[in-house]
């Protein structure tokens, strides 16, 4: 599906609604550059757009399945760039990923959408930019990976709350097994990870003026969003060593909880051994037994079990394990 189709002329957008027809014939003028939007297009609506710009077949292919890591790749004229849109749904604790994929070349940037993610707030963001948009396609390069990074601060926002509330939770009073939603929030994190870190390196290229397509006055901003897209990435190994440590601590907590628990019952199984033991001999029915005949031999053997049960009650309790 055809999402929008531009001519930019000297920095401003032709009036009218285009079709590709209308555009095709505009990526050789000078001072102008076609942008034209795509969603999920299949082989067959491709297929115009690929022929006219003499796109790469493997880099159509790649735009058309989709399911791609972050890239940046070079055919011919042809700038081919990957990016990952990333959503942190809060409610399930899950990053939902989508893509877009960019073709750039002289006159024309080609944008495929994949997924989450939208790009119809840059083109209009960056329309009220005319000098930016008279860089050329750069510009609108430089525009949508802006775009695509600053979109991943909300959901590491997202992320590092539930991260706070899974330490919060482990280090609590409360017992309470966290292993699950530490573990499923670690994978989360990586799935960000894979997601974001390939990307340090393209824009670092584009950046750095290896491509003559990207102008060097859009540069200085490319320059801008590495050094984002470098603390994205950092952050988001901070949390990977983080929640590394927090389930650590958590399944250390479970042990000592558990050691806890056998001194307890430990301590209670020895407070009841006495009474069972004396219970048991004096149930064995011989004839003589120690003040067997005595008025007072029963209460006297009850105060024995509970005075030495009492005893021992205080000896663990003072000793910690009750």
């Amino acid at each position: 599906m055809i999402r929008d189709c531009a001519v930019y002329e000297q920095g401003k957008r032709r009036e009218g609604v285009l079709e590709l027809g209308d555009v095709f014939d505009q990526t050789h003028r000078e001072d102008s550059f076609v942008w034209i939007g795509l969603q999920e297009p299949g082989a067959e609506e491709f297929e115009t757009v690929a022929r006219e710009f003499d796109l790469h077949p493997l880099a159509v292919e790649d735009a058309i399945k989709a399911h791609q890591r972050p890239k940046l790749e070079v055919y011919g004229d042809t700038l081919f760039v990957v990016l990952k849109t990333v959503r942190y749904v809060d409610s399930k604790e899950v990053v939902e990923l989508g893509e877009i994929l960019v073709f750039m070349g002289e006159g024309f940037i080609v944008t495929v959408r994949h997924g989450e993610g939208e790009l119809h707030g840059v083109r209009e963001k960056l329309e009220r930019e005319p000098e930016l948009l008279r860089c050329g396609p750069g510009a609108a390069l430089h525009a949508i990976i802006d775009k695509v990074v600053d979109d991943y601060v909300p959901a590491l926002a997202g992320l590092q709350n539930d991260i706070e509330e899974v330490e919060a939770d482990v280090f609590s009073t409360i017992r309470k097994s966290s292993a699950q939603r530490i573990y499923l929030l670690k994978r989360e994190v990586l799935e960000f990870i894979r997601a974001t870190a390939p990307l340090v390196e393209p824009v670092n290229r584009l950046a750095g003026g290896h491509h003559a397509l990207v102008h060097p006055d859009v540069r200085d901003y490319l320059r801008d969003v590495h050094d984002h897209v470098v603390r994205v990435h950092d952050q988001l190994e901070g949390f990977r060593d983080l929640l590394t440590s927090v389930l650590t601590a958590n399944l250390t907590q479970v042990s000592v909880q558990q050691n806890e628990d056998v001194r307890k019952i430990s301590a209670v199984v020895a407070i009841i051994a006495v009474p069972t033991m004396i219970a048991g001999i004096y149930g064995m029915n011989f004839e003589h037994m120690p003040e067997l005949r005595w008025l007072y031999g029963y209460p006297l053997v009850l105060v024995v079990m509970a005075g030495v049960c009492l005893l021992l009650y205080r000896y663990f309790k003072r000793e910690g394990w009750l």
